[in-house]
């Protein structure tokens, strides 16, 4: 007989506004003690030098984290001009100064270079590993290392504020895999100035963003008021740029068993207009349901992920 996991059987996002200088990780145990919870995981780390949002999937919403790590995320974000750190924030060591500060008109005629497809370095002060070792360790050990560049895009780029001439306010619009402290490192040196960062907020990611965001403090309000469940989204808000596709009981009960299911000659051009390029994947819905997500595959849908739902 099988370990019982502890914990309750709780399935849903929570879209948490991560507080400052709370890593991650201790952000999803926080919120899987509150709702004690057998299953959590979260969907793209934040810096504990960041706030703002952080999916945390409960349940069987872990099963769809894969396809909210490849939304798009909007950061906003402040360059500190006149000082450079070696981990390009506010707590690395200092290792240039300049009396360049670039102005609001500079900053803007500079963006449009980093904003479409481009090649980035990711910053030494990062967890991508090299050799099984993290970069950050490295980099704090003082050994010499090389990161590969790699391609990522920046949809939107625009200056949202100027506070004062030391301080420039950033936001923009990302796919996966971009790191602001590299932009911010190569938008100082495009303009030959010293810059770190030193404030970041992430506002969105895919279709989580402030506008749906809850606290530690209002989920801990919630389970205090035996009102838990208030606090999460369900399941499927990850997946809402996947076409969706409603099923008969009988079908619903195939996919559940692993099963492909025959779909109609106008459910498959319906599906494959609405299908962005290259992808095949489909959510499925008993009524309001999520049953499943598949792959269309010659005029059958093939069940990939089935949700206990």
């Amino acid at each position: 007989m099988g370990r019982r996991k502890s914990g309750d059987v709780v399935n849903g996002w929570v879209c948490l506004d991560k507080p400052f200088e709370l890593g991650s990780t201790d952000a999803v145990s926080r919120v899987r003690r509150l709702f004690n919870a057998q299953k959590a995981g979260h969907a793209g780390t934040l810096d504990p030098l960041a706030s703002g949002i952080l999916p945390i999937a409960l349940g069987e919403a872990t099963k769809t984290v894969p396809y909210l790590m490849e939304a798009q995320k909007v950061y906003r974000f402040t360059i500190n001009w006149g000082v450079s750190t070696d981990s390009v924030d506010r707590e690395g060591q200092i290792v240039a100064r300049s009396d360049v500060r670039p102005s609001p008109e500079a900053v803007r005629a500079a963006l449009p270079s980093f904003v479409g497809e481009i090649d980035q370095t990711p910053p030494r002060f990062s967890a991508i590993k090299v050799d099984g070792q993290r970069a950050y360790d490295l980099a704090r050990e003082g050994a010499e290392f090389e990161l590969a560049s790699r391609r990522v895009t920046i949809h939107e780029a625009a200056v949202t504020a100027t506070p004062d001439a030391d301080h420039v306010e950033l936001t923009i619009r990302t796919g996966k895999g971009v790191y602001v402290r590299s932009l911010a490192r190569d938008l100082a040196i495009m303009l030959g100035a010293e810059g770190h960062v030193s404030a970041l907020r992430r506002e969105a990611v895919g279709p989580f963003s402030t506008q749906n965001a809850v606290t530690l403090d209002i989920l801990a309000d919630l389970v205090h008021r035996n009102a838990a469940l208030e606090g999460l989204l369900p399941v499927a808000t990850a997946l809402d740029d996947i076409p969706e596709l409603a099923v008969t009981d009988q079908d619903a009960f195939s996919l559940r068993q692993g099963r492909p299911i025959v779909l109609l000659p106008r459910q498959v051009e319906t599906l494959k207009g609405r299908l962005a390029d290259g992808s095949r994947t489909v959510s499925v819905f008993q009524g309001q349901t999520l049953v499943a997500l598949g792959q269309l595959r010659a005029g059958r849908l093939e069940p990939d992920r089935i949700f206990n739902l």
